[in-house]
C-alpha cells in the first residue's frame, strides 16, 4: 500500500509509503488521499492528523512525472488527474481538524503543495522544498498558488515559482514556508499534536474555522461567528476546564 492511515491514540498519521520512488504521487494515490483524510476527520477519537513518510529521510517528491509522460496525450486522464490533485489539496486545506506536515527530506512540487495545505509544517534541517512546474512546462493551479501566496506573500511566491529553485529548511523558515525546524520532525510534530490534543477541542476546531474564513477573505464577524463565541461559554467543556483552573489556583 503506497498511502495509508495509522492511529496512535488521539493522533493519526497519513503515511506516504513509496520509498523506491521518493514517495512520488501516482493518480491512484491522489485519488485515495481525500478519503483517508475524511476517515481521520470522521473519527471522534482523533484530534490531530500528521502527514509524513513511512520511511525516514523522505517526504514527497511530488507527482509521478513518468505517469505524466505516459498519459499526457489523454485528455480524460488529464482531467481526472487535475481533479484528484485538487481534491487532495482541498481535503487537507479544509480538514476540520488540525493537520501537521512532518517533512524529512525532499518536499517538492505536488508534495510541497500537500505540505502547504496543512496547518503547520515542521521540517528537518536537511529538508529541501520547492515548487518546480516551470522546469517541466506545467502550470500550477490557482488553488495551490493561493496556498503558497497565503504563506509567503506574492513576492516570494513569484520568486519560488519563476525560478523553480529548491530552498533549504532555514530559508523556508525565514520566508514563512514552514513554521519550525527540528532534527526529528516526526517527534516534534507528534509533540505539537499532543499539545493540541490536550487542549479544548471545541476551541481548537472553532479557531481553525475562524482562520480559514479569514484566509478565504472574510474580514468581520457574521451571525455564525458571533454565535461561536457566545456558545463556547455554555459548553460542558468550558465549565469543566474553568472549574479545574480555579481549583488549581486555589490549592
Amino acid at each position: 500500500m503506497t498511502l495509508r492511515l495509522e492511529r496512535d491514540g488521539a493522533i493519526a498519521r497519513l503515511l506516504f509509503d513509496r520509498a523506491d520512488k521518493r514517495n512520488a504521487m501516482t493518480q491512484e494515490m491522489w485519488a485515495a488521499l481525500p478519503a483517508l483524510v475524511e476517515e481521520a476527520m470522521a473519527d471522534d477519537s482523533i484530534a490531530v492528523l500528521i502527514l509524513t513518510s513511512a520511511t525516514p529521510g523522505l517526504f514527497c517528491a511530488g507527482a509521478d512525472i513518468g505517469e505524466f509522460a505516459t498519459h499526457s496525450a489523454n485528455e480524460d486522464w488529464r482531467i481526472a488527474n487535475q481533479s484528484a490533485i485538487r481534491a487532495s489539496h482541498a481535503a487537507l486545506a479544509h480538514a476540520s481538524k488540525p493537520v501537521i506536515a512532518a517533512i524529512d527530506g525532499d518536499c517538492i512540487g505536488g508534495g510541497c503543495g500537500l505540505a502547504m495545505a496543512c496547518d503547520i509544517r515542521v521540517a528537518a534541517p536537511t529538508a529541501r522544498l520547492g515548487i518546480t512546474p516551470a522546469k517541466l512546462g506545467i502550470v500550477y493551479s490557482l488553488f495551490d498558488t493561493k496556498l503558497l501566496v497565503d504563506l509567503v506573500g506574492p513576492g516570494q511566491a513569484k520568486r519560488l515559482l519563476y525560478t523553480a529553485a529548491l530552498i533549504d529548511a532555514a530559508e523556508a523558515l525565514s520566508i514563512g514556508l514552514i513554521e519550525e525546524i527540528a532534527e526529528d520532525p516526526m517527534a516534534r510534530a507528534t509533540a505539537v499534536a499532543q499539545t493540541i490534543a490536550a487542549n479544548a477541542q471545541h476551541s481548537v476546531l472553532s479557531t481553525k474555522n475562524m482562520i480559514r474564513r479569514i484566509v478565504d477573505g472574510q474580514t468581520d464577524d457574521d451571525p455564525e461567528t458571533l454565535m461561536m463565541f457566545r456558545d463556547a461559554f455554555t459548553r460542558l467543556e468550558f465549565t469543566a476546564r474553568v472549574e479545574a483552573f480555579r481549583t488549581r489556583r486555589s490549592s
